[in-house]
């Protein structure tokens, strides 16, 4: 091993980060608080491995929890290795788990070639099912339906794992449940969670082939450890089965993807299931200001049962955080937007700039503010490029080319564009489909071969089989971006949204079209012992990039987002709005048990996204759900302690922290105090603001609701 090689690994690592990096195979948990470096741990601890204790990248396992992350760490380690890393199975849990399953489809009792359906596919077969099932949506909605699925399946269990509730709800649900796998199996369809399900299943039912697996993967390791469910971390057990060779990198600081099956309790039950494992931390940040980071510490050290980690930075304290206490929610969005100005005026750019909020739905006035003045913004995590409805239509079509029996491509794009195929030809599809078990592809050819079919049925059908099979005999052979350019093409999907006008049909235009670059420029080369076609590939990547990414924005705009959006992003100023009981944390956190930490861990990833300006802002009246509301100001704010805080008024700015309720004022009025008005009638000061002449209350009164009256004027009598 040459010197330059170690030096270049070793170099840029703090001490804490070279002792994982460099510890001898075992068992290890890496506790990486938010800014410490983590990926560089991860690529680093690679790149070690291969170069300096010589292992084969082929023995290496990484699982990560977006596509985009593994394509980072891919580029990072190869820059540090100057060699391909191809050997190397990197990706996604559910990347790694239909790879696997591709492999083994036929001991895991798959066809060969099964499909993939989204969150949106899973969705409207789930639609399809209730209606054979002769349930009403509006008492059973697909959405809980694919809720409960899926949870169940996170959880490892299979419908004939369940007894029958006493609960009618519950039984139903599990009915539904049992028809839904009848009905996957019959396709040829897996879902998302079944992925993980279905891989984990055969490997602890084919201990040859989880042996070939726990001989070839000899060093395994995952990032966001924190996140994986109970589905993951089994599989995950599986493979490193009686070896300590499971390296982790992860924050149980910064779990709060609990409503959706994270069990941040996995960290723990690592630190029992490998009794020898390692515990390092890493807890210097190269992020935040030092005010920012001992904000961020004693905030969440108000959680209880944590490991335990204390965030500090060489750099300096920076400013204090500021906290605005506006009047309402107009005040609040103006007061942000103001304080955006004066960012941008100072030279730095939009991009550079957060607004970050519990709900999507506090998003509504920031950007009405923003337009209003003339700010470009993006909300991040809009509709991603393969969610578009033009973009499913077309590879809806794709799917069925490659898998005649999908039924949720078939029902999607029968009709789509329209050719005339009602409701009613559908229901008596959907029927004949149930009846004989069989596809609606099968069914559709029954109807069209059957006499009694009254012909405009028989004839539309006919067409649309017809139509299908022409385009796979006529793309059969060609490259993949001029079969999926055919496909856009002949099924008239491209001339439907052409001949519509504005700018909306425009961009489904333009989106038909970039599938078709898409589809040019991926990256088709077949992985070792993979047979598939490109199509067959192409539509895998399509599925598993469903939901995940973000469309590019080259233009310099501030940045909306919600605070799940928000982790693993950082931003030079944060703005962190609605920091108020009830909204953050928010309600259900406040009745539901182990809600609230989490809620905790999500300001904690808040406050950690902050480079170097951090605010805090809340309402002191806001219209929330249709009415108005007068909610204090939240418990995570007074868990700050107070000479890390600066609160700031139109007026001046006040050291010190936001107080728990206004003292009485130069006019003699305190707040809960009833009053009169000689115009306004009677009501009760909410707040004041002020002394002297320049005293302002707030004052709730019972005809006219919420007025800021000058005392000295107002002329209030109390009662």
């Amino acid at each position: 091993m040459e010197y330059m090689d170690i030096t270049s690994i070793l170099e840029p690592l703090n001490p804490a980060q070279r002792e994982a990096v460099t510890a001898s195979p075992s068992a290890l948990l890496v506790l990486a608080g938010a800014g410490s470096g983590k990926t560089r741990v991860l690529t680093h601890r690679i790149a070690w491995l291969v170069k300096v204790e010589q292992v084969s990248p082929q023995s290496i396992l990484a699982v990560t929890f977006t596509n985009k992350a593994a394509l980072e760490m891919r580029g990072r380690i190869e820059a540090l290795l100057h060699l391909p890393t191809h050997g190397t199975w990197m990706g996604t849990f559910h990347g790694l788990a239909h790879r696997l399953l591709r492999r083994h489809a036929r001991e895991a009792g798959l066809p060969e070639a099964f499909q993939i359906m989204d969150a949106d596919d899973q969705y409207r077969l789930l639609r399809r099912l209730l209606k054979s099932l002769s349930l009403d949506e509006a008492r059973w909605p697909p959405k809980q339906a694919q809720w409960f699925i899926n949870a169940q399946k996170d959880e490892g269990r299979r419908a004939h794992h369940m007894v029958a509730s006493h609960d009618p709800f519950e039984r139903q649900l599990l009915r539904i449940y049992q028809a839904y796998e009848e009905l996957c199996e019959r396709s040829g369809l897996v879902d998302f969670a079944e992925l993980l399900l279905r891989a984990h299943e055969f490997l602890r039912e084919h201990a040859d082939i989880r042996a070939h697996y726990l001989k070839r993967f000899r060093h395994v390791l995952v990032d966001e450890f924190q996140d994986t469910n109970a589905i993951q971390y089994a599989w995950l057990r599986l493979l490193t089965e009686a070896q300590d060779n499971l390296f982790v990198v992860g924050d149980d600081d910064q779990s709060i993807y609990g409503w959706r099956g994270a069990k941040v309790e996995n960290i723990f039950r690592f630190q029992k299931d490998y009794p020898g494992h390692r515990l390092i931390r890493l807890e210097q940040n190269y992020r935040s200001t030092g005010n920012i980071l001992s904000a961020a510490n004693a905030l969440i050290a108000h959680n209880e049962g944590r490991l335990g980690k204390t965030l500090w930075t060489a750099g300096g304290a920076g400013e204090p955080i500021a906290v605005y206490a506006a009047f309402n929610e107009q005040d609040e969005a103006y007061f942000v937007i103001e304080r955006l100005r004066q960012w941008i005026h100072e030279g730095n750019r939009r991009s550079e700039a957060a607004i970050l909020y519990r709900s999507n739905a506090q998003s509504r006035l920031f950007e009405e503010k923003l337009v209003a003045a003339g700010i470009p913004y993006r909300v991040y995590g809009g509709l991603r490029f393969f969610e578009r409805a033009e973009i499913k239509d077309a590879l809806a079509y794709l799917r069925l080319i490659a898998n005649r029996h999908d039924d949720g491509s078939f029902e999607r794009v029968v009709n789509t564009p329209t050719r005339g195929i009602g409701a009613k030809s559908l229901d008596t599809l959907r029927e004949v489909a149930r009846t004989r078990r069989c596809s609606l592809w099968e069914a559709a050819s029954g109807l069209c071969a059957d006499a009694g079919t009254p012909g405009r049925t028989r004839l539309l059908f006919t067409h649309f089989l017809q139509l299908i099979d022409g385009l796979a005999q006529e793309t059969a052979g060609l490259p993949l971006y001029e079969q999926v350019k055919c496909v856009i093409e002949k099924t008239g999907l491209l001339g439907h949204y052409q001949k519509d006008k504005g700018e909306q049909a425009e961009a489904r235009v333009e989106n038909l079209e970039e599938l078709v670059n898409a589809a040019r420029l991926f990256d088709h080369e077949p992985q070792e012992d993979d047979a598939l076609s490109p199509l067959t590939r192409f539509l895998a990547h399509a599925a598993l990039e469903a939901g995940e990414g973000q469309a590019d924005a080259d233009e310099d705009c501030v940045q909306l987002m919600t605070l799940h959006s928000a982790k693993g992003l950082e931003f030079q100023l944060v703005f962190l709005a609605g920091m108020e009981e009830g909204l953050f944390p928010s309600l259900q956190s406040l009745e539901e048990a182990g809600r609230l930490e989490e809620e905790r861990r999500l300001c904690y990833v808040g406050l950690t996204r902050a480079k170097r300006r951090l605010y805090l802002t809340y309402a002191e009246s806001r219209r929330l759900y249709g009415r108005e509301t007068y909610p204090r100001s939240s418990r995570f704010l007074r868990e700050i302690p107070t000479e890390h805080l600066q609160e700031v008024r139109l007026r001046g700015a006040i050291s010190g922290p936001p107080g728990p309720a206004p003292t009485p004022d130069a006019e003699g009025l305190s707040v809960g105090q009833g009053v009169r008005h000689a115009v306004f009638g009677e009501g009760i000061v909410l707040q004041s603001e002020g002394a002297g002449s320049q005293c302002r209350v707030q004052v709730k009164f019972a005809e006219v609701g919420v007025k800021w009256l000058m005392a000295g004027y107002a002329k209030l009598q109390s009662i």
